[in-house]
């Protein structure tokens, strides 16, 4: 079962008004940056609820997606994790 986990995300602001996320820290510290953002849409969260902009972004050679819901961010992870 997935859960929504709120993150810290540091982003850059365009003049343009796009917005796009560089890195995202986990609660524990631990920091992610992140490699390429592939694809930006509005989409719903199906597996932990939820809906915003959808980032489809590679860290670390893998595709993962992440959240911007209002002003706050979160990814789906695990219920325990």
């Amino acid at each position: 079962m997935s859960c929504k986990r709120y993150v810290d995300v540091i982003a850059r602001f365009y003049e343009d008004g796009r917005l796009l996320p560089l890195a995202i820290w986990w609660a524990d510290g631990a920091m992610y940056e992140i490699d390429r953002v592939l694809d930006v849409r509005p989409a719903a969260s199906l597996k932990a609820g939820g809906a915003g902009i959808r980032y489809t972004c590679r860290i670390q050679g893998r595709e993962k997606y992440l959240w911007r819901e209002q002003d706050r961010w979160f990814v789906e992870a695990k219920q325990n994790g």
